[in-house]
């Protein structure tokens, strides 16, 4: 593959849409490095395999050799970007807004390398604009144009508030691709307005081009919008057993668009199990090597092909698991303490909804408790199932103490 051809395939697979044009854009790049950005707010959010989509784009503008930059908006963050909301975002301290950037960089780490990456501050800039500056660049658009947001278009429908704050919001973003003068900016489809705002700004202050790549939005699991709110997304720091078993119950018709936007698989390969699976062949085969495929690619292929055993035996074969971690607990602790002991990391109301939904289960009697403060029996319990993919052995740990 020749260097144009890796920069045509880095600009169109995954890829919603190139502004002005993708042709241009690819005569740049073998010209020369370009400057590409994409834009973070960090809200402290747990990233999904929704988010990775354009930061796997991102790493692939690096593995170019390209100059990239990760921008942390601290102070763009203050404001709270309105895109999606109908409601004004709560305003974050300075270190609410680092403390959040920790946390997404250890998970995103799990996508980029940030070696090969810079990291800016917009805060650095735009902390320290001045009122004529600020008026200067209010001035380059027009409160009509910002009003053309959807979300505000909404809001008015609904007669709800829209501040001065959040109106300005899309012009603070753009003066981002001035300040850095970029030749790029990457981002969500619903990131559109504001990345046009910085290619306007850009012709405006330095009669400079800027390209905008935008990434679709995927869908979750059951193929409705991926949101923490539906249980249908996938996080980044998925344990592998439960990010296998979650990608085993993708939709059929998400198994193509998955391989596109989530894998490295080549274009051709995915391009054939689409003709296989329209031929007739069963779509398990290929959810199958989808699952196994994304889970190694956030853990390793050894702890996949485990997960997908594990898989096979408890779900597909019903079977429960042989290395099951064991829990020490007294006989008649009450349900809720005992699941505290096999998921601390999951809140109490969390495992709450677990036993109301019947994600909780005994064995070897597979009696689904209803009731959080029902004393568990060791003499009848052995083992227990938490939510669909985690399995404990129980211990009584008094038993072991009066020995």
């Amino acid at each position: 593959m020749t260097d144009t051809d890796r920069i045509k395939q880095v600009l169109t697979r995954g890829v919603e849409q190139v502004l002005p044009d993708v042709d241009s854009l690819v005569r740049l790049m073998t010209q020369r490095k370009i400057r590409v950005y994409l834009g973070i707010d960090p809200t402290g959010s747990e990233l999904t395999l929704g988010h990775s989509v354009v930061l796997r784009k991102l790493q692939q503008f690096a593995d170019l050799g390209h100059e990239v930059i990760l921008l942390i908006g601290n102070g763009t963050v203050k404001i709270g970007d309105p895109t999606g909301k109908d409601a004004t975002r709560p305003e974050l301290s300075d270190q609410a807004i680092e403390e959040n950037f920790k946390n997404w960089q250890t998970q995103a780490s799990r996508v980029l390398d940030f070696d090969k990456i810079t990291i800016k501050r917009n805060g650095d800039w735009l902390d320290q604009l001045k009122l004529p500056e600020l008026i200067k660049l209010m001035a380059k658009s027009t409160v009509g144009q910002l009003l053309e947001r959807d979300m505000f278009q909404v809001r008015l429908t609904k007669n709800q508030p829209i501040h001065t704050h959040e109106l300005i919001y899309p012009l603070l973003q753009g003066y981002d691709s001035v300040v850095m003068d970029v030749d790029l900016e990457i981002g969500g489809n619903d990131q559109l307005f504001n990345m046009m705002m910085g290619r306007h700004l850009l012709d405006v202050y330095k009669q400079k081009p800027k390209w905008v790549l935008t990434t679709p939005i995927i869908n979750g699991l059951d193929g409705r919008k991926m949101s923490k709110s539906y249980h249908n997304y996938v996080a980044l720091t998925e344990n592998p057993q439960d990010m296998y078993g979650k990608l085993m119950s993708t939709s059929d018709d998400q198994i193509i668009t998955y391989f596109e936007l989530l894998t490295d698989v080549p274009a051709g390969e995915v391009k054939a199990m689409q003709q296989a699976m329209e031929d007739g062949q069963n779509p398990m085969d290929f959810k199958k090597r989808l699952a196994l495929t994304i889970t190694a690619q956030y853990h390793t292929q050894k702890i996949a092909l485990a997960s997908e055993i594990n898989f096979e035996k408890t779900v597909q074969k019903s079977q429960l698991p042989i290395d099951m971690p064991t829990i020490a607990v007294s006989d008649n602790t009450p349900i809720l303490e005992v699941l505290k002991v096999c998921a601390p990391d999951l809140s109490s109301s969390q495992l709450r909804r677990l036993v109301t939904e019947g994600a909780i289960e005994f064995f070897p009697t597979h009696q689904k408790p209803t009731d959080i403060n029902q004393p568990i029996d060791l003499s009848q319990v052995t083992t227990i199932r938490v939510g669909k993919r985690r399995y404990f052995n129980l211990f009584d740990k008094d038993r072991q103490l009066n020995k």
